[in-house]
């Protein structure tokens, strides 16, 4: 059995000598954005690159999904090394598709370059004959939250069940041979933020839940005849008013964000509004306070619907729980992160307040999800870009290669530590139930305060 040491620098060199291939699958899927649930064209590049290594692969996992796996042929724990194939809709950002508006403005496509670039150095080394278990490559679709109506449309179609990627996988059993999950967000690296480092892990971060609003009025003439009419638009700015009042209520330890945005404000300037619609997330650091928030929430829509003398429709949805980053885990990519970049350009964190479906792996076994800088321009901003090549892409690889080595050298002595000393909060169908048990419709009627619900 080769020293663990060597083991890396052997992965290392081979990821560097394919530094351009991996810089270009990077590049190629920047230019390509595509929508969580429709990334075929990154899903078929994904699948076309682990054929290219040899590797078994599956494909149209959750629609878009790819999992690929080296196999050491030594029984151990199964590791996963991950990536998201998605982007965002941004329209305005320069490199946005133009039919769809989708662009990679948070560095997924960084993901998938590293995750791959992570399976040739860890297939090309020649590495497996040292090491215990498996590692699995597993491209996901749909983490960002984006375009609810059309993911429901899925849902009801038998399509789906669940709105974000990893969800719906645990749910299909994709997780069920996995033991152990890691993946690398990129992150921007201002020149004049000192707190900003290379690399750097959080302790946690909020999960959520999507609400779907949309309030009936009735349409009247806005000139001549308003009185006839009930202002949908109205009801939804005094639930705005309402939702906006309930803040001090939050407790700051739970680290609450709730944004909600109008996608609808009514059809004609000269009629009264009768369709206003909105949509928001309900986030907190624990499952407990999003809920809590959340009934706050639905009392506030409410409210904008007795005022007006208006109906409500009240669509709750599942979206993440809240990310606990394994703290073993987290002292193996430390030491690699010191290794590669020197102690100096590391930092470690406390809670985030974004969400990811990272956090509903977290609930379920032990889970990474660490930031390596290479981004620039803001995050979820017209103005991202990959800044560094090399921090973005390349670095990634290897962080994720030299970890699943610790992980897996020496009969996978290492993981199986980190397993025995991981309590789940949830198994697999206690998950399930619980995201399950989330998605509820409720239509509250304004004029007479009855609700009708639908669970």
């Amino acid at each position: 059995m080769a020293p663990k040491e060597e083991l890396k620098a052997r992965v290392c060199q081979v990821i560097d000598t394919r530094r351009e291939q991996i810089i270009e699958i990077g590049e190629r899927i920047f230019k390509e954005p595509e929508l969580g649930f429709k990334e075929f064209k990154t899903s078929k590049l994904v699948a076309e690159t682990m054929a290219e290594f040899g590797l078994p692969y599956q494909t149209e996992l959750g629609i878009t999904g790819v999992k690929g796996e080296l196999d050491s042929g030594r029984p151990g724990p199964a590791v996963a090394l991950m990536s998201e194939l998605d982007s965002l809709l941004i329209p305005d950002h320069p490199q946005a598709d133009p039919e769809t508006g989708a662009a990679h403005a948070c560095g997924h496509n960084a993901q998938v370059a590293g995750m791959l670039g992570a399976m040739m150095g860890l297939a090309d080394a020649k590495v497996l004959e040292s090491l215990a278990g498996k590692i699995a490559f597993l491209a996901v679709p749909a983490e960002e939250f984006v375009e609810v109506e059309y993911r429901m449309g899925l849902v009801k179609e038998g399509k789906l069940e669940f709105l974000g990627g990893k969800p719906e996988l645990i749910r299909l059993g994709h997780f069920d041979d996995i033991d152990i999950s890691m993946m690398i967000h990129t992150h921007s690296l201002p020149p004049d933020a000192e707190q900003y480092k290379k690399a750097l892990v959080g302790e946690s971060s909020n999960g959520c839940v999507v609400k779907m609003i949309r309030y009936m009025g009735r349409a009247a003439h806005a000139g001549s005849a308003p009185h006839r009419g009930i202002n949908a638009l109205a009801a939804a700015q005094v639930a705005l008013a309402a939702i906006n009042a309930q803040r001090e209520t939050f407790k700051d330890n739970d680290t609450i964000r709730i944004h909600p945005i109008i996608t609808k404000g009514g059809e004609l300037v000269n009629v009264v509004p009768s369709e206003v619609r909105l949509e928001t997330y309900v986030r907190g650091k624990t499952t407990k306070a999003i809920m809590d928030a959340n009934m706050k929430l639905d009392r506030a829509l409410r409210a904008g619907a007795m005022a007006l003398g208006a109906e409500v429709r009240i669509e709750t949805i599942p979206g993440y729980m809240p990310l606990m980053n394994d703290p073993e885990l987290t002292d193996f990519f430390k030491e690699n992160s010191i290794e590669l970049f020197g102690e100096d350009e590391f930092r470690s964190g406390g809670h985030g307040t974004g969400s990811t479906d990272m956090g509903d792996i977290s609930r379920i076994m032990p889970a990474l999800h660490p930031g390596v800088a290479g981004g620039g321009g803001t995050s979820h901003g017209n103005d991202f870009k990959i800044a560094d090549k090399d921090l973005a892409y390349v670095a990634p690889a290897k962080l994720l290669a030299m970890t699943a080595i610790d992980l897996l050298w020496n009969k996978a002595e290492k993981a199986k530590e980190v397993l025995d000393n991981y309590e789940p909060e949830m198994t697999k169908t206690e998950y399930l139930e619980y995201q399950r048990n989330i998605f509820k419709t409720e239509v509250y009627h304004g004029e007479t305060g009855q609700s009708e619900i639908d669970s």
